[in-house]
Parts: structure tokens; sequence; C-alpha cells
């Protein structure tokens, strides 16, 4: 049997640990790892598919992988699933690749979800009481507005309660959803940004820059980023993806920090949006290489190599057991925040075959709805719009 497993970004992405145990427990299968930067993998790839000549099996981004799914490039991995594998052994995350009609694409090379981080020391400075898992949106406004502060005396804030993101996992989607409002519609066919929910929970993500409770994009600009404004103290609180401890434990280690789930929705359930990139076979691989491919795919889902990611800190994993063994001696200690999201209210971002070209037409105006320069209710006419224009071109 022989196996090509493709690489973007090398063992930046995938834990080598992970690969070399799967090449020692099956030396019956020849493998061949192809590493390719991740900023030209894509290139590559398409090539590469045109060509019949992609790997067996691959990762990339979630949303390009059910693209792949509608194009007939992706093997459709339900039937493997219900063969070999137990449900009741994984979280709902590993169907992240699933579509509508009960197809599954892709493998989730790890989740990464988003829930609340605080600043401990900046609310007990505040005397504000520490957020809990019972938090609601309202919650949390109220307490980013006791955290926000003017500490030179210059008229303007140099201390923020919260730093709401411009991009859609962390900034507008969680925003939209919370409030009763949909992005699409459950066939993920159908814009929603102009129901009135939609437009309402846009509102409260755009009036936190405009009531000057969360800093403006030049300020996050000059500070390095949301994570580096709430790291270096600036902000109490941010939507956090669980991948963004590595680096902020690294760049600042002092930092006393901790986490609790996103807060809850305007009907008291919690929106928890994930992130994966996914394990995709070559469908017009051969018959012996999708089966090598699965075996592969079985291996990075057992407890072995799930305890590995688990360990690593940078993603999810979604066999149920590894998940008890997350790191809880580095900060956010209460990595519960992120499993239990998961479990509780765990969504992709609407993702869908023409996910990327949607959301990169829908960005701009939300970035001038953050920048006060259009209102919610007219920029979501025009996201609806154009949001829909594309939706409508790809059925």
């Amino acid at each position: 049997m022989k196996l090509t497993i493709g690489l973007p970004g090398a063992y930046d992405v995938t834990k080598k640990e992970i690969i070399d145990g799967f090449i020692a427990k099956f030396p019956n299968i020849k493998t061949e790892i192809v590493e390719v930067p991740w900023a030209d993998f894509a290139t590559k790839i398409t090539a590469e598919i045109a060509g019949g000549t992609a790997p067996d099996v691959w990762v990339q981004e979630n949303a390009i992988v059910l693209g792949y799914g509608i194009r007939g490039v992706a093997e459709d991995l339900a039937p493997y699933i219900k063969k070999d594998l137990n449900d009741a052994d994984y979280i709902s995350g590993l169907y992240a690749s699933k579509t509508p009609d009960g197809k599954v694409y892709g493998i989730p090379h790890g989740i990464n979800p988003v829930a609340l981080a605080y600043n401990k020391k900046m609310f007990a400075d505040a005397g504000v009481t520490p957020p809990t898992d019972d938090w609601t949106y309202a919650d949390m406004i109220e307490a980013a507005k006791k955290l926000t502060k003017d500490t030179n005396g210059d008229g303007k804030p140099d201390q923020y309660g919260f730093a709401i993101s411009q991009g859609i996992t962390q900034g507008w989607y969680p925003w939209t959803r919370s409030y009763g409002g949909q992005v699409l519609d459950d066939t993920k066919t159908k814009a929603m940004f102009t129901d009135p929910k939609s437009i309402e929970g846009i509102q409260a993500w755009s009036n936190l820059v405009k009531d000057g409770i969360s800093p403006d994009a030049d300020f996050l600009k000059v500070a390095g980023g949301d994570w580096k404004a709430f790291g270096a103290g600036k902000v109490a609180m941010y939507f956090m993806q669980y991948s963004n401890q590595t680096i902020i434990n690294k760049e600042f280690a002092d930092l006393d920090y901790d986490t609790v789930m996103m807060p809850k929705s305007m009907d008291g359930k919690r929106i928890v949006p994930i992130v994966t990139n996914s394990w995709v076979i070559f469908s017009k691989a051969k018959q012996a290489s999708k089966d090598a491919a699965w075996e592969f795919l079985k291996y990075y889902l057992s407890a072995e190599s799930q305890m590995v990611l688990a360990k690593s800190g940078t993603s999810i994993p979604v066999q149920k057991n590894a998940i008890t063994e997350l790191d809880v001696n580095t900060n956010p200690k209460n990595k519960k925040a992120f499993s239990d999201g998961i479990a509780e209210g765990g969504v992709t971002t609407d993702e869908n075959p023409s996910w990327q070209e949607w959301r990169l037409a829908a960005q701009p105006i939300f970035a001038d709805i953050y920048g006060q320069k259009l209102s919610p209710e007219e920029g979501a006419k025009q996201i609806q719009q154009k949001v829909q224009d594309i939706l409508d071109q790809n059925r």
C-alpha cells in the first residue's frame, strides 16, 4: 500500500509526533510526506487536482474542503465513519465538514473554538466582579463600561473594557447570532443579514466602538491587534480563539488571565464559533490509497494521536477522552471554557462551498460599519445584496 500525505505549513501545522507514530505503526504502508509552505499550497494543490496528481490525503481550510466535495474532489467519508468509528467517542465537531444532505467531506485537524478571555488584575483593580459562565452579553457590556478608563486625563480612554474584532469568527458573527439573528439560513443558500434581529446584533457590535467601550481600528493597529492589546493590559476582555493561548503565553508570560464560556445569547442559549482545518481524501486516488488514507485518519482520530494534539495547546481534539488531557497548568487554566463551549453551542461560521467568496465580499462593508462610516441598517442592506448574489451564482 502507498500513501502520499500533503502537509501545508509542514510540521508547523501538524504534529510530527503523530505522523512519525503512524509510519512506525504501519510499516506495510509506504508513506511519502509532501511539505509545501502554506502560502503556496492552494496554488499547488489546485494544479495537482486538475492533473489528477494530488496527494492521497491532505489538510486545508474546512470551507475549501466543502467546495471540494461539491466538485467531486473530496471522498465522502460518511460510510467510512459509520463503518469504523463510534460516534459516542467523539464530540460533535467531528462533523464540521458535514453537508445538509449527510455527506462528510473532511475530518477535523483540530477544533479552534472561541471563549471570553479576561484580565484578572484589571477586574480586581477596578473592583468589578469577574465573569462567569452565566454571563449574558448585557452583563459583559455593563462590566466593559466600568473597566473603560481615561487614566492619563487627556479626555480619551486608554484602557478599554472590551476589544471587538472586525473579523467574522471573533467579531460580527457571534454578535449577529447571539442577538437572535442569522447570517445564512439553515440551507446555507439564503443570506439573512437584513433580518431585524441580525441588524440588532450588528448594531450592538458596532456600538461598542461608537460608545468608546472598545478601541477603534487605529488604536488596535498601534497596539498590534486585539490579543496584544489584551496582553499589554490595555483591554480587559476579548473573544479569544483557543490557539491564541500559545502566543499570548509566550509573549506575555506574566499576564494573569483566564477564560469563561462565551456569553449567553438573548434566548439563553450559547453561540460558540469554531474554526477547523480538515483532512480530505482525494476522490480520484486509487482505492488502495484511499484505504491507506483512511487508516491514517483513523490513527489521527485515535486516543494516542488525539492525546498528542491535546497537549500541544494549538487546538481542541475531537476525541472525548483526549479532551481531559488539556493542559490546565498553563493559562488560561479554565480550558473547559472552550471544550464545554463546543459541547453546548459549537457552530461553524456558516461555512459552505462559497464561504471564502461571500465572507471576503462582506468584510469591507463590516469594516465600514465598525469604523462608523456606515450605519448597521445600510451596511446590512449592502452585505445582503452582495452575499446573496454570490450564493445564487454558486447554486
